[in-house]
């Protein structure tokens, strides 16, 4: 019996750690505070210059890349707003609550009130992206990255990565610009 205990002593000690780092590990942590631009670590700034093309000096935002690291992969949801689901929307909300720390309209429809114009070629990190599906004027929405790249909700994909001129998603392109924060509404607006 004591050697079984001790066998069982043994295994928890070294090989349930070891799982729950590896699980750990899986997903970045989000450091600092919204607004804050922090480094990223060096495999999540691998990992985002080899996506869109750039130098990995290029990936300065570790909150950004963190939180889409988080979302990677989430179904879409109409309505939702967390791991289970998010539609294009709500993913648009909580980044930019939670990587800039500015609160937006909820709904995409009010979005794009709240930007500031852009051609294509001056869009910024973070800068809203519209689109019109299903013959619907600003009826979904990304986040504008680097080199081309945006971040959004896919119906049918989840949460992806694109190039804005991907003849899929850029026949569809309408708008685009960067939030007016003056313009900003609390948690509540938008619902």
């Amino acid at each position: 019996m004591t050697k079984h205990r001790s066998l069982f002593y043994l295994f928890a000690l070294f090989f349930v750690p070891l799982v729950l780092t590896s699980c750990h590990s899986r997903k970045a942590a989000m450091k600092g505070q919204p607004g804050e631009i922090v480094k990223p670590q060096i495999e999540m700034a691998d990992k985002y210059s080899q996506i869109m093309g750039v130098d990995r000096s290029d990936i300065e935002n570790g909150r950004l890349y963190a939180f889409i690291d988080q979302w990677m992969g989430t179904p879409y949801k109409f309505g939702g707003l967390d791991k289970d689901g998010v539609d294009c929307s709500g993913l648009v909300f909580l980044l930019e609550q939670q990587v800039y720390g500015i609160t937006i309209p909820r709904m995409t429809s009010k979005q794009i009130t709240v930007i500031r114009r852009k051609y294509e070629e001056d869009l910024k990190e973070g800068d809203l992206v519209f689109f019109d599906f299903d013959g619907k004027q600003f009826s979904h929405v990304g986040v504008y990255l680097q080199n081309g790249y945006v971040v959004h909700a896919s119906s049918r994909r989840g949460v992806i990565i694109v190039r804005l001129r991907d003849p899929s998603m850029y026949k569809y392109f309408s708008r685009a610009g960067s939030i007016v924060t003056d313009t900003t509404t609390d948690v509540s607006a938008g619902k």
